[in-house]
């Protein structure tokens, strides 16, 4: 009698010990939720096939909805960066006469059809204009053009490559807030996201162990930036030199930050040395397909780890530095940013913008502003956010040096 007691005591532990482990793993399982569209596209399927046949839905498992792109504000927000006005009514005067010779004026107002065209894929664009230049539209979570990007430029080991190298951090981070708050006020529309850029590569008098004219940061530089970056709330962007070196060598280099969320990337066409000349000596250049390497390699990191959309910044101030930029193909991904490099007086600066990125659209625009090489003769002051603004299409990402 014992032996069966014990027998049944056993089992019945045996019975307790698979419930038990069924619970642990149905725990750590239900409630999970992913926002890659063949998932989300069945749980969809599920609560429909569940609604439809009067079950209610009794598990731990949620429900969420993806998230979803506004594009209509999307859209709006494009048209205002160039400065869009929708077409005034006209009015028309029809004249008559009666039968008894009196001459009768009647008026109507009529409304010019709408330039804007509208794409279920492709942002909106406007018949016979330049801008804005069909490009995807970007995934959920994107920055641009819902917030304008400030950034604060440079190499802690540099006091000459811009303002973060000539102060200590927390004076940077005051500087930074300060300039927030200008722009803040500048465009109250557009809300400002700090940004620590860092020069994470940098091109090199000396060619080096390898003879390719560059040197990585180290990590702790980067990590140093990076933590600037999350103190503000911000985002880290790393502009990379790469002297005579292929970007193919060296943005996989970079690849542990970029699968980090708020880490952005920048391009130096004006240090790609593919002449073979050293870094300094002409200014270096990036094609389109360079280009759609980098927006193709971010895009990957952001497929594969579930991101939210990158933004690549690519410098510009010639003619040479970009070439093929029709080409250049922003992806649901990635987008991208053509900023006007290059310093000099207010007057200057407007004649390159008008000349080197109004002409050649790619998606957004940008504009470096320079701390103290801006106000050599014959400058009359830095630009103001409200003078920035005044640019079309206004740009949507601004770096101070």
């Amino acid at each position: 009698m014992t032996s069966v007691r014990t027998k049944y005591i056993l089992g019945f532990l045996g019975f307790f010990l698979v419930l038990f482990f069924l619970f642990v793993v149905a725990n750590q399982t239900i409630g999970k939720v992913s926002y890659t569209s063949d998932t989300y596209a069945k749980e969809q399927k599920n609560k429909l096939a569940a609604s439809t046949s009067g079950q209610s839905d009794t598990s731990a498992e949620k429900i969420i909805e993806a998230p979803k792109l506004d594009t209509a504000d999307y859209d709006a927000r494009l048209l205002s960066l160039v400065h869009y006005v929708p077409p005034s009514p006209i009015s028309v005067v029809s004249t008559s006469t009666t039968a008894s010779g009196i001459v009768v004026n009647r008026y109507a107002t009529t409304t010019p059809p709408s330039p804007l065209l509208y794409s279920s894929s492709t942002n909106v664009t406007i018949k016979g204009k330049l801008w804005p230049r069909a490009q995807p539209y970007p995934l959920p979570g994107a920055l641009l053009p819902f917030k304008r990007i400030v950034a604060y430029y440079g190499n802690f080991y540099s006091t000459r490559m811009g303002i973060l190298g000539e102060l200590e951090p927390e004076a940077v981070l005051t500087h930074l807030a300060q300039i927030q708050a200008k722009w803040e006020v500048a465009d109250p529309s557009t809300p400002v996201i700090p940004a620590i850029e860092y020069i994470a590569m940098v091109a090199q008098a000396d060619g080096g162990a390898d003879g390719m004219y560059r040197a990585v940061m180290p990590d702790k530089e980067i990590e140093k930036a990076y933590a600037l970056a999350q103190k503000i709330n911000g985002i880290m962007i790393l502009d990379i030199q790469v002297g005579l070196s292929p970007l193919s060598a060296e943005l996989p280099k970079f690849k542990k930050y970029l699968e980090r969320p708020d880490v952005h990337f920048a391009l130096d066409p004006e240090f790609s040395m593919k002449s073979g000349d050293k870094p300094g000596t002409v200014i270096g250049t990036f094609s389109a397909a360079d280009i759609n390497y980098a927006i193709e390699y971010m895009s990957n990191i952001v497929r594969e780890n579930n991101l939210p959309p990158k933004v690549l910044l690519v410098h510009r101030f010639t003619q040479n530095m970009v070439t093929g930029s029709a080409q250049i193909k922003a992806t649901p991904e990635v987008q991208v940013v053509v900023v006007m490099d290059g310093w000099g007086s207010k007057d200057l600066k407007r004649g390159t913008y008008q000349s080197i990125i109004k002409p050649e659209p790619v998606q957004f625009t940008g504009i470096k502003i320079f701390y103290k090489n801006d106000l050599k003769s014959p400058s009359t002051g830095l630009f103001t956010p409200l003078e920035v603004l005044e640019l079309n299409p206004r740009p949507i990402y601004v770096q101070y040096q």
